[in-house]
């Protein structure tokens, strides 16, 4: 079953318009959570805001927002101020323009969101919007409120559905350049290419999102339920190797050896 929508609003195109609804694409509820407790009584600690200068307790009342100007200066922000900015595009999906999807680079990539018509009246005009940007293999470019933020975010097209990607700002994203330039760009040999070829060909499968599966969850889900049952369990750290610096091979007899490995 399908969680319930966090955000309702419109998607729009020029004169076209349909509701629309939006949902997280990942979710955290599967990990396995902790809290902090007191380990004399056992019971939950809570955390409560403290005054840097009076050392007391602040009421939820009295918490405030505050941007720095200067040194112990600062300038309150009510909700209601912040809320009232660009009011625009807090409730519509207004879509710029389409650029290819190949020509965004994946370290662009925000956050992935289902976008899904919000009533059957609005279907065809999603499904029109939705078809053509996948047989254009155009992604659709806007400008959205989320989280406080007006933020560009990315309409791709998948399926009967279109997943929306909120994306990175300008100054989030470093320059490969700082840390890519300084690498010699000298070409390997071509006996080396071609072993290193044949290892990939051998290696290659499916993509299976089981492969994603965290077995540290498994193990904590095990100690957990050892626990509960009151079983003792032995402790002992996995053990972590790697390659010594002064025990470089030659790259061609260590691909040869990884494919007589395999």
């Amino acid at each position: 079953m399908a969680p319930r929508s966090f955000w309702k609003g419109y998607l729009k195109l020029s004169l076209v318009t349909c509701p629309v609804a939006m949902s997280p694409a990942i979710t955290g509820q599967e990990k396995v959570r902790f809290r902090t407790l007191n380990r004399r009584t056992g019971n939950p600690v809570v955390s409560r805001y403290i005054d840097e200068i009076t050392r007391r307790p602040v009421d939820e009342e009295d918490e405030a927002k505050g941007y720095e100007r200067g040194e112990k200066d600062y300038v309150i922000l009510e909700d209601e101020e912040l809320d009232a900015v660009a009011l625009e595009s807090t409730r519509t999906i207004d879509i710029d323009m389409f650029v290819p999807k190949a020509s965004i680079g994946w370290i662009w990539y925000d956050s992935p969101h289902y976008l899904v018509p919000n009533d059957k009246v609005g279907e065809e005009a999603f499904a029109v919007i939705r078809e053509a940007m996948a047989k254009n293999k155009v992604v659709g470019i806007s400008r959205l409120v989320m989280y406080r933020r007006e933020r560009a975010v990315l309409l791709d097209p998948r399926g009967k559905g279109i997943v929306l990607w909120t994306l990175r700002y300008g100054d989030e994203v470093r320059d490969e350049d700082d840390y890519f330039d300084n690498i010699d760009a000298g070409k390997s040999k071509r006996e080396q290419l071609t072993l290193m070829k044949k290892f990939i060909e051998e290696h290659m499968s499916e993509w299976d999102p089981e492969l994603m599966d965290d077995p540290v969850q498994d193990r904590l889900l095990k100690l957990i339920a050892d626990k509960k049952k009151g079983r003792k369990t032995k402790v002992a750290r996995p053990k972590q190797s790697a390659p010594k610096p002064d025990n470089v091979v030659n790259i061609m007899e260590a691909l040869k050896a990884s494919l007589r490995k395999k």
